[in-house]
């Protein structure tokens, strides 16, 4: 078998983009992502769950120290080389770290020790950045959440939560005791346990005024902090060398437009939200007056944005649903989560170079939004894609870089793990998104869960795609401009069955019928009562043929069914054939089967495929298209991240696809390597994504891939869509 690597014209393609480069604004891009499971101490369960919470760096930018809870650990990465970042072990507590920050090479961490919600305690660990040691600790009073210095380092603040109980009372508020703000000085950045103030913040709130939750602090310039009270809806301002409050206010409310509001498998942008509480989460000052936080929204609210507030308490600017629906636009919105949106929940600022940025990090979508602060209206720069759920960031602008801290770890159901992410900020094009969407009659296109390609006949650069069942109410044929840079989703055809949403689809792969209606494969789930079928729908998205697989077939019926449709021959010679994803009952360990079905006489019939081997998880195929004299084929494992070793097309002659009858012996195929795609999906700087759904050769021969999404669920959401050069070639 052969591997073929980039063609010349696409090569050429990206030596002219790189060279067009050279004068461009700076952008960030993802260098290189670091699992944290790769600094679990020897010994440890390689698949213990793990989180990169919140995370600081060192003075010179060479270590990152990030909060480990649920193996009450910090962790350190040694990110000398940033695009090669290394484990550099970790130090355990007897407690959960809840945040950390570093000051003249040490690192203090936020540590709570509660016994029970009702008798919260906790302390500041002060660790060595070199030796690891842990130099001193102090009693905090209370159960710890975030932690900030001021600019000189000589004073921390300490925001004391003592978080409620979402088991009691629904989770409502009051429920003591009650939390505070703890201020304490440092010298040489040595803590001062003797210094400890405790600022008082009862009776300040509107809302359950006699039990603050303090969330998140930070510094001005003036030594002033920002603090938020999420549950209680309210912000304080102190004057940290004091202890005393400034100034306090609510945080507001919101009203809302254009967005997705019901958790029904659709993605419809047109629904609304009255006067809903921010509840913000993180805080970042502005400069010495202004400061934005995030309205993460995460009790009662679903504010899904941020504000920009002076510190008397106006409004300068209010961003509403602005960033999620830009965030809707790249694919990462999340349906299942509409009472929050993407919920904005972690922040960073700095300075690089002339531009004042700040960072939003939207949790449930996996993106941050880059915005260059410009003392009005900010300007949203880049979406940058992250890990699953990034909750913390620190900016080194010393080095041009930016790091992301992404709590979820999703390894007890297969997923993807917590990672740190690092992005540098250079002059170039920015490499993500690779496919956005528009607007068709004035309403935005929402779009995920791309699971097949195909080509748009005669129109180079145009292709078909479809998405599956995690939208069960808005199955869509989407038109997409790959000739645009990014790709443009440019129209969406709407499914339907008897003038409503076709229900009971699992589109998985499409092809066109020639008169600009499709073909449908779609795959069977007894457990959703879904049948395992070939859809016929006109050139309006009508269903007019549900075609239901034989008995012969139907007898060693299994989950993972047809995965990919396409079609070879016109007329009363058109022949479909569709990749069946996995072994079903009749099939031979390692073998799978392409099904073929001639509209014209009903005939149905099969051969064998072989699938590589692998040493875990399973292999199946994911996508059948036909190009030239060959049939191209998806086959991967369902493996993610390093545990990624199969993701590649491979190709059948068209002269071997001579279909036996079902229920029969069934020829073997032999198939040939034509691309490894684990490069292709390393080459954003990410993990390797699991789900490499679709491939097609469009109508000047060039190959186009892209990977599903799964909606967002217990994803980062990211959508690679991406060209592999003329097919002509290899």
């Amino acid at each position: 078998m052969k591997t073929f690597s980039l063609t010349a014209a696409l090569a050429a393609v990206l030596a002219a983009s790189t060279a067009s480069a050279v004068s461009a604004e700076p952008v960030f891009n993802r260098i290189a992502s670091f699992a944290v499971a790769d600094n679990l101490p020897e010994g440890v369960d390689k698949k213990s769950v793990t989180s990169a919470e919140i995370i600081a760096a060192s003075e010179d930018g060479n270590m990152l120290v990030y909060s480990d809870s649920p193996n009450k650990a910090i962790g350190f990465i040694d990110i000398t080389d940033a695009k090669a970042p290394k484990a550099g072990g970790s130090v355990a507590f007897d407690g959960e770290p809840t945040s950390v920050t570093i000051a003249a090479g040490k690192a203090l961490v936020a540590i709570n020790t509660r016994e029970s919600f009702v008798k919260p305690s906790g302390i500041l660990a002060q660790v060595d950045l070199a030796s690891k040691a842990v130099d001193t600790t102090c009693d905090l009073g209370g159960q710890p959440d975030s932690i900030a210095l001021n600019k000189d380092k000589t004073i921390a603040a300490i925001a004391i939560e003592n978080e409620r109980d979402e088991e009691v009372n629904d989770g409502d508020i009051p429920q003591m005791p009650a939390g505070d703000l703890v201020i304490l000085s440092l010298k040489d950045g040595v803590v001062d346990c003797g210094s400890i103030k405790h600022v008082t913040l009862t009776g300040l709130a509107d809302v359950a005024g006699d039990d603050p939750e303090p969330e998140f602090v930070a510094f001005n310039g003036q030594d002033e902090i920002a603090l938020t009270l999420q549950e209680n809806n309210y912000i304080v301002i102190i004057d940290g060398k004091t202890g005393t409050v400034k100034s306090h206010f609510s945080a507001g409310s919101v009203s809302l437009e254009g967005i997705d509001t019901k958790k029904d498998g659709a993605l419809k942008f047109t629904g609304e939200m009255k006067d809903v509480a921010r509840e913000p989460d993180a805080v970042k000052w502005l400069d010495d007056n202004r400061f934005v936080v995030a309205n993460e929204g995460d009790w009662k609210g679903g504010a899904r944005g941020f504000t920009i507030f002076d510190k008397t308490g106006k409004v300068l600017y209010e961003n509403g649903a602005g960033l999620e629906r830009e965030i809707a636009k790249i694919g990462h919105y999340p349906d299942k989560r509409n009472k929050k949106g993407v919920e904005p929940e972690g922040l960073e600022a700095a300075k690089f170079g002339d531009d004042n940025l700040f960072f939003v990090l939207a949790e449930r979508a996996s993106i941050v939004g880059v915005y260059k602060d410009t003392g009005a209206e900010p300007q949203l720069l880049q979406l940058l894609p992250s890990g699953v759920a990034p909750e913390g960031a620190v900016a080194i602008p010393s080095r041009n870089l930016f790091v992301t801290a992404n709590e979820a770890d999703l390894v007890e159901d297969g997923g993807a793990r917590s990672h740190v992410m690092l992005y540098e900020r250079a002059e170039g094009e920015a490499a993500y998104p690779q496919i956005v969407s528009t607007e068709k009659d004035g309403e935005l296109i929402g779009f995920g869960a791309l699971s097949g390609l195909a080509p748009v006949k005669d129109r180079p650069g145009m292709l078909y795609a479809v998405n599956d069942s995690f939208y069960a109410l808005q199955p869509t044929v989407f038109t997409i401009d790959a000739t645009a840079k990014p790709a443009k989703i440019v129209d969406a055809l709407r499914i339907t069955r008897n003038g409503a949403a076709a229900q009971k689809l699992d589109s998985e792969g499409l092809t066109p019928d020639g008169e600009g209606g499709f073909w449908l494969a779609n795959e069977g789930d007894a457990d959703k009562l879904y049948s395992h079928a070939i859809i016929h729908v006109n050139k309006k998205g009508e269903i007019e043929k549900e075609i239901a697989i034989p008995a012969e077939l139907r007898a060693g019926e299994k989950r993972f069914g047809f995965e990919g449709i396409t079609s070879i021959g016109e007329g009363d010679d058109q022949v479909l054939w569709m990749a069946m994803q996995r072994e079903w009952g009749d099939d031979e360990k390692g073998f799978v089967k392409l099904v073929s079905y001639k509209p014209s006489s009903k005939e149905w019939g099969a051969v064998r495929y072989p699938l590589e081997k692998i040493e875990e998880g399973w292999v199946g195929l994911s996508e059948i298209t036909v190009h030239g004299d060959h049939a191209y084929i998806i086959e991967r494992d369902n493996l993610i991240g390093n545990a990624a070793k199969l993701k590649k097309i491979y190709r059948v002659a068209l002269a071997d696809l001579k279909p036996a009858k079902l229920g029969g012996e069934l020829p073997v195929v032999k198939k040939e390597e034509v691309r490894d795609l684990i490069p292709d999906l390393k080459a954003l700087g990410g993990y390797v994504i699991d789900k490499v759904e679709g491939f097609t050769v469009d109508a000047a021969g060039n190959g186009y891939v892209v990977t599903d999404n799964d909606g967002v669920d217990d994803s980062s959401g990211e959508t690679l869509f991406f060209p592999i050069g003329t097919m002509n070639a290899m």
